[in-house]
């Protein structure tokens, strides 16, 4: 079959992960387009707020020269980033909120320049905005996913794979975060992945290392839930697991009906609500992957 990226499946971790939570919410979040303005939709929180500016200021530290990196406080810059999502563009509702989650990313950045760690060393920067590859050209599927930070360990001319995490839970075991990651650095450039670890910015030793996949058995885990993926795609059908509703779709079935609030259009041209009832909650471990 010929490569057609624009008639392939996309898949990533945040993908499968939210497929496998809830296929209504994989639905209503990847496929569902608003019927006036022909976009997609998107719900904002302050925990995705907070997700999404934290690793804007970590991720414009690989454009600079290792020399200068730390040159300009990461705190300033997060005070600059913050324009974007401050008020209700961040889904805050009173600003007594969005200060305790804008204290929170002033809090894991001074712990950065504190001990900067890996960020201090080389790094790899890969050339592609989004880095993906083909899974599968024969089921036309793509595996795509932006890694966080990758440094360079010149000793073995290899690669350390890190994923920052502004939550304050840990990333499940069976995770496929890491190992996405791992295929998509295997695959995007030349160097051998020798580590890989996930940085917890809100604790003081935060990096907590973790094994190298198997990568036969990730590859099939990857594949069978793509082509399952696939194949509700072809029949449409997107249930929820539960009868009424679960915490992952609910909030979603809402922007349908209208009860959200508009708050512009993304940069990838999706539009953005925020739920303000106070009866909606949050869960910490959501963030931008």
């Amino acid at each position: 079959m010929a490569q057609d990226k624009y008639s392939a499946l996309w898949i990533s971790h945040s993908r499968i992960h939210d497929f496998k939570t809830c296929p209504r919410a994989y639905y209503l979040k990847y496929i569902h387009r608003d019927q006036k303005t022909g976009h997609k939709i998107k719900l904002m929180s302050p925990p995705l707020a907070l997700g999404q500016i934290v690793h804007e200021v970590l991720d414009s530290l690989t454009q600079l020269p290792l020399k200068v990196r730390f040159n300009t406080s990461l705190v300033g810059k997060l005070h600059e980033h913050w324009k974007k999502i401050e008020g209700k563009k961040g889904g805050f509702r009173d600003e007594s909120i969005e200060q305790q989650y804008k204290a929170r990313g002033e809090e894991m950045l001074l712990r950065v320049m504190k001990n900067p760690g890996p960020l201090a060393h080389l790094a790899v920067k890969l050339k592609m905005d989004l880095p993906y590859f083909w899974l599968s050209e024969e089921k036309n599927i793509i595996l795509c996913g932006k890694i966080d930070w990758m440094e360079y360990l010149s000793e073995t001319d290899s690669v350390h794979i890190i994923d920052f995490k502004t939550s304050k839970k840990d990333e499940n075991e069976d995770s496929l975060q890491l190992p996405i990651y791992y295929l998509l650095a295997k695959n995007c450039q030349r160097r051998h992945v020798s580590k890989m670890s996930y940085w917890y910015l809100e604790r003081e030793d935060g990096i907590v290392k973790k094994e190298l996949p198997a990568e036969n058995e990730v590859m099939k885990i990857i594949m069978d839930s793509a082509l399952e993926i696939q194949l509700s795609t072809k029949l449409n059908r997107f249930k929820c697991k539960e009868p009424d509703g679960c915490y992952s779709c609910k909030p979603y079935e809402k922007l349908i009906k209208g009860e959200g609030e508009f708050i512009g259009v993304g940069q990838y041209k999706e539009d953005i609500y925020i739920l303000s009832n106070s009866s909606t909650s949050y869960s910490d471990d959501s963030e931008i992957l």
